[in-house]
């Protein structure tokens, strides 16, 4: 399993992408969401991956972060959900406003994503729903290289703060990028305080 790719941006036409890694150019489809985060042509990048591998074809498929790719592989356990549509939902939504969206069970916003009419969209929240609740354990132990914003962002969930509302909290503080998780749950927390005054 091919699980990360780190190299040169070679090419990138949504939804492909060409990355050279090492002389060997690997083509991949990603999300949008995924495309906006991408250094220019030229540039080095790295990318969680996916590979589903078909009778007829190998395809690779990647992600900004591990969060994204995890995501992915557990829209695909949806029934009616491949591939196509699991890009597609992605590149719709960030990770955090889909979580958020199905722990409110917002349909409409479901609904608005290109290509999902209203019975994926109510399967999609019955089968994300129990699913989801297992994800932030899970990401815990398969990701032991958490960095200090995603550790702050668990603490306030643990601490009983939505994800969404957690996650735009820290993403807000300026010094956020190497700053200590002590340091940052103590500002977002303020920042929590004041949205809700």
């Amino acid at each position: 399993m091919i699980g990360l790719i780190s190299g040169t941006l070679v090419d990138k036409q949504p939804p492909q992408l060409m990355v050279d890694v090492g002389g060997v150019a690997y083509e991949l489809e990603a999300p949008m969401t995924a495309f906006y985060t991408l250094p220019p042509i030229g540039e080095k990048v790295a990318l969680y991956t996916h590979l589903a591998i078909r009778e007829d074809a190998h395809l690779l498929y990647g992600f900004s972060d591990a969060r994204q790719r995890d995501l992915f592989r557990t829209l695909l356990k949806v029934s009616g959900v491949g591939p196509r549509v699991g890009l597609a939902i992605l590149s719709g939504l960030t990770v955090d406003e889909l979580v958020g969206c199905v722990s409110v069970g917002d349909l409409a916003q479901l609904t608005r994503v290109p290509g999902i009419g209203r019975k994926t969209a109510e399967r999609l929240l019955i089968e994300l729903r129990d699913r989801l609740k297992t994800a932030p354990s899970e990401q815990a132990t398969s990701s032991s290289a958490k960095t200090p914003i995603q550790d702050a962002i668990s603490a306030l969930m643990t601490l009983g703060y939505k994800e969404s509302d957690a996650s735009r909290a820290v993403r807000s503080i300026e010094s956020a990028e190497g700053s200590a998780v002590e340091a940052l749950i103590k500002e977002a927390l303020r920042v929590l305080a004041k949205g809700s005054a």
